[in-house]
């Protein structure tokens, strides 16, 4: 997690540049959700009310920030939309985004955000994935965390796939509908992989693994998923966040590797698919 930094703190070169954007800046307000910018910020401008967030130039992360805005032109309207976008600006590249009210959508059992999530997912399952630079593919990915070769090329498709479930990065608007943010990886791959990764994010907010496939039997790409392909998947990710958490112990990190064990373990005996 990188640290915090308001708006204020930036360099006057910076805010100017941003204003050019936006117009004359009245308030800015840090928002604290999310973890991978070290700049994020709801502006209220001239021209209206902007998100924007941002990674020094310097960062390894940064590339995030190049995939994000290369990507989002393909994933309108299940994003907000990057208004502009600052690539080098004394030492800052800033992402500025069309705003939307919301929060971070609720994982829980029972939560009435769930049906909004999968609708999200599914209209995203139905995605071709554009070719931009900078997108991951899935069989690349997971390829270390697989045994035989032969199964990773179960992992190939031609959607596009967001992959990073948080539920910080779902957000659940005014208007209740839900939309898809950060889009710091964006993969092509098979498109029953967007479903699997959110149902190791939902057992990590207390579904049973029985509980967590019944909302994902919901996404239609789950059902394309070839035999054993799951399986495959759900081993590959127990291995993935095993290493994750072994290498950066975070009390999150830690929650997400004992879900994903606990995923794989219910597939050995798995429920009906």
């Amino acid at each position: 997690m990188q640290q915090r930094i308001a708006w204020e703190d930036l360099s006057a070169t910076t805010r100017a540049a941003v204003e050019a954007q936006t117009g004359p800046v009245h308030r800015a307000r840090t928002v604290s959700d999310g973890l991978n910018s070290a700049l994020a910020a709801v502006l209220d401008t001239a021209g209206g009310r902007v998100f924007i967030k941002g990674i020094r130039t310097d960062h390894p992360s940064v590339v995030t920030q190049q995939r994000e805005a290369a990507i989002n032109p393909y994933v309108r309207p299940l994003a907000p939309a990057v208004l502009w976008h600052l690539d080098d600006v004394d030492g800052w590249n800033v992402l500025g985004f069309e705003y939307v009210e919301g929060r971070a959508a609720d994982y829980r059992p029972g939560s009435p955000d769930l049906p909004l999530v999968l609708d999200v997912v599914g209209a995203l399952g139905a995605t071709t994935c554009p070719d931009v630079p900078g997108v991951k593919l899935a069989a690349k990915r997971w390829a270390s965390y697989v045994d035989d070769p032969a199964e990773v090329e179960l992992l190939d498709g031609g959607a596009l796939l967001h992959t990073d479930y948080n539920p910080d990065n779902v957000l659940v608007t005014s208007e209740g509908v839900a939309r898809l943010i950060d889009w710091a990886w964006p993969t092509r791959g098979a498109a029953w992989i967007d479903p699997c990764c959110l149902v190791i994010r939902m057992m990590a907010e207390g579904h049973t693994a029985q509980q967590a496939e019944s909302w994902a039997r919901r996404v239609p790409a789950w059902h394309t998923a070839p035999a054993g392909a799951l399986d495959v998947f759900a081993r590959a990710c127990a291995r993935m966040w095993q290493d994750i958490a072994e290498h950066d112990p975070q009390p999150w990190k830690q929650r997400m590797a004992a879900a994903a064990r606990e995923w794989a373990d219910a597939r050995l005996t798995p429920v009906t698919t």
